[in-house]
């Protein structure tokens, strides 16, 4: 079971996703729409691992770490110093999750989400 992913953000998923299968040859495993039918959250295998991609800002790749209680990991990071710069939100595709940089600004997502 996997516990640590790569991810990476997109203003375009489609697009993105288009670009790395033909480009990189990435093969896309798993990719949710919105109401409007946009991808917003897309899982692409890369041999046996998985790259996902969400919908944001780009500017470099991120770290998803799965983990079991997300609300006490939460918590924690914040009392540990993390800056917080995505509150806990619930997924359309089955994640509760935050985001958070660490004190020399790395971005960092945990998440109950394992593909």
């Amino acid at each position: 079971m996997r516990t640590v992913y790569a991810l990476a953000r997109s203003h375009d998923c489609q697009a993105a996703i288009d670009f790395l299968t033909a480009a990189f040859g990435f093969r896309v495993h798993e990719a949710s729409k919105d109401d409007s039918g946009a991808v917003h959250h897309a899982e692409l295998l890369v041999g046996d691992d998985i790259v996902m991609l969400g919908r944001g800002r780009p500017g470099g790749p991120g770290i998803y770490v799965a983990v079991d209680d997300v609300d006490a990991h939460h918590d924690r990071a914040k009392a540990a110093g993390a800056v917080v710069t995505m509150e806990l939100v619930d997924q359309p595709y089955g994640s509760r999750e935050y985001a958070c940089k660490d004190p020399q600004g790395n971005l960092w997502h945990f998440g109950t989400y394992r593909p």
